[in-house]
Order: structure tokens, then sequence, then C-alpha cells
């Protein structure tokens, strides 16, 4: 039985039918102009797959859902009231900064009020007063069991020796101390050599800016006198920005820390532990002798906090690592004030901690692997053998004599 069927439109016998339609005398049309190109006919294969046509029209679908796309195929009077809520939202936004600022004012009147208790508590601390009776009266969960556990003490009779006189400490001994050792974020910031100096720090205040100025708060560390430094206080300031960004409205969540300042530390002599001495050998490479040098590097330390990194202006961008570190100085400047300042009898306890693992922001960033870090040193004058490193010592030796700040 004979095959009716065309084949890409074209009847089977087309081709003869166009020679003989020519007649004498005639060249007949070519073949390939009655054939489709390769080309069209691949489309046309493509267009009849019914995986490939699912997938484009699944590529399709998943374009024209995203609100970008919709909004592009609003018409223009609709695109143009969107328009005009844009700008209602741009005042809400600054309606909303408004809020905030009256907030501040709010933080600096109760502020004021907080602070006659927040003295007393650094009486209490530091021993200058006694807390009476009525003060130290306190109910604890486990009351009963520490009376029982006491009763059960007074009952045992040891004759071999009589009790010994509980000590009595000045105050509450290394109170902040304390609090710096039980909160990671701060922990992370300490180092060895940087302890005995936290054991003199007897207070933390917070001190807001004044009505009519620029947003900012200021934390004071008040240190008793030490072998260190001559400041009784050390201070950081944090300014901070309640507006609308021009550039992007639609950002404003509220006030933020944008840069910060800190204060000169006045070491005493050799005590400085912001800055390390390492002697060098160094041979020249003409003439083959060898000398040793000193010279001061940058050493990590808590008073680091102290020289913070300054925020970029005039355009310029910071690298991932600086803006890394001033959101990091920004986070603990913020931890302090809202936290640790109002609440240090519970992070001095440790009541505290376990409530922040839900709160702190810290716990946002994710840890990587660590590598592992060289510390290089460049050729000065020629090249470096041997290099002896100076760091600070453990107390009572301190560390070697530097350059004051």
């Amino acid at each position: 039985m004979a095959d009716n069927s065309f084949s890409d439109g074209v009847p089977p016998d087309s081709g003869e039918a166009a020679k003989n339609a020519g007649g004498p005398g005639q060249s007949a049309a070519p073949e390939t102009q009655l054939e489709g190109s390769p080309a069209e006919k691949l489309t046309d294969q493509v267009m009849q797959n019914p995986q490939v046509l699912a997938a484009l029209q699944e590529r399709l679908d998943s374009v024209s859902h995203t609100p970008s796309s919709y909004i592009e195929t609003l018409p223009r009077a609709v695109k143009r009231r969107i328009n005009a809520l844009k700008q209602l939202q741009v005042r809400c936004a600054h309606i909303e900064a408004k809020f905030y600022e009256e907030v501040h004012d709010l933080e600096r009147k109760y502020a004021a009020l907080y602070q006659p208790l927040f003295d007393k508590r650094r009486e209490f601390i530091t021993g200058d007063v006694e807390p009476t009776d009525a003060e130290s009266e306190w109910h604890s969960e486990n009351e009963e069991d520490d009376k029982l556990a006491g009763d059960m003490k007074n009952k045992v009779v040891i004759a071999e020796k009589p009790a010994a006189e509980e000590p009595n400490p000045r105050g509450i001994p290394e109170f902040w101390f304390t609090i710096f050792r039980n909160v990671d974020m701060l922990s992370e910031l300490v180092q060895e050599y940087d302890e005995p100096i936290l054991k003199h720090l007897q207070d933390i205040k917070v001190k807001f800016s004044d009505p009519g100025q620029p947003m900012s708060f200021v934390l004071e560390f008040h240190f008793e006198p030490n072998d260190y430094f001559t400041n009784p206080v050390l201070t950081k300031t944090y300014k901070m920005k309640s507006e609308p960004d021009k550039a992007d409205p639609f950002s404003f969540e509220g006030p933020e820390i944008v840069d910060c300042d800190g204060c000169t530390i006045d070491w005493k002599k050799g005590r400085n532990v912001t800055v390390k001495t390492i002697k060098k050998k160094q041979k020249h490479k003409g003439r083959g002798t060898v000398r040793t040098i000193t010279k001061q590097v940058p050493n990590e330390s808590f008073f680091n906090f102290f020289n913070p990194l300054k925020a970029s202006g005039d355009g310029e961008s910071l690298d991932e690592d600086s803006e890394f570190t001033l959101a990091s100085d920004f986070e603990i400047g913020h931890f302090f004030r809202e936290r640790i300042v109002p609440r240090a009898v519970l992070y001095f306890t440790g009541e505290a901690i376990e409530d922040d693992d839900n709160v702190c922001g810290w716990g946002q960033f994710e840890e990587g692997e660590e590598g592992e870090e060289e510390e290089l040193e460049g050729d000065e004058e020629g090249e470096d053998e041997d290099d002896a490193e100076v760091t600070p010592k453990k107390e009572p030796s301190q560390p070697a004599e530097c350059k004051q700040q």
C-alpha cells in the first residue's frame, strides 16, 4: 500500500512534478528551494518534544512569578500609584526616625533614675559601703537546700582542729574581671597579660548625649590606681544615626552606630600591653655583617578597644576584614550598653549568660574552618635571620619597656 504521508509539509512526488512542470527547454527549480533549512527542521523537532516544551513553560512560569517581573507587566497608571505609595513609605521612615530620637531622650531621662542605684552598686563592689541586713536579704530557689547543708555542717564535730575563720575580703573582689571572663564575647578579647589590669576595674558607666546634641553614648571604664597607666577613666564614644539613608530609605530599621572614638591611654613606662618589642638579626647583603635591632609592633590586647578602627569617609570603602572588625566593635559597644552595665550582677553570677545565648547577635555568625596563620616580617636593609620575639610576660614580670602611647 502506498504511503500518502507528507514529510515536512512537502508531498513525496513534488520533486518529480516540479521537473515535469518546466517543459522543454526550461530548467527545473532546485530541489533545495522546496525543502526547509536544517535550522527550521531542528526547531520543528524541538517544539514537538513534550519534555522540552514542559521545561520551557516551567522556566517562563518562574520568571513571570517574580515580584519585579510582575510589576513590569502592570499598566503605567498602576505603576504611578505604586510610586506614590513609596513616597508615603519614605515619610513613614522619617516619622519612625523621630520616634527613635524620642526613645533616646527617654533613655537619657531614665538613666538619671538608674544612676543612684548604680552608684550604690559600685560602693558595695569596692567595699566603700557595707550593705545592711535588709539590703542583703535575698530569697533564692536553693535557699532551703543551703540551710539544710549548713545545719548538717554545724552538727559535724571535728575534734582534730578548730574551724578556720572564714575570710572576709573587701567588697566583691574581681567583680568586673569575672564578668569579662564569663562572657564569651569579652573573654575572646582578653589576653593573659590583660587580666591583672582588668582586676583594677571598679565600674563601667554609660553616658548618653545631651539634649540637642548628635545622638551618641559614651562607655566609661573606671579604674583604681594601678601600676599600668595613670588614667582614672578610659572612655569609648559611639556615634549614632537615626535617619533614613537618602540612597536607600527603605533600609531604615532604627538607630545604628556609624562610628566610634577611643581615648589615649597614658601607659606607665614599660607597661603598654598593646605593643610588643621584637628583636631581629639582620644580615647585610653586601658586607655580610650581622646586627641585632629591636622594634615595636602591635600586640593583641583588650586595650586596643580604646584605639578603634575608624569608619571610612569621603566615599572610601573598607576591606572585608576591616568591615568585620568595625561591625564587631559596634556590637560589643551595644552589648555593654544594653546588657552588661544594666545587668552586671547577673553576668557576674552567670544567670544572664544562658539568656544571652538566644539574644546575642554574635550567634548569627557561623564559624568556618580555621586556617594556619603566619606572621611574616619584611626585610629591612637586608635579610632578617633568627627573629626573637619579646612578648609581655605574666605578672609579676611585665612587658618589656616600650614607647608610651
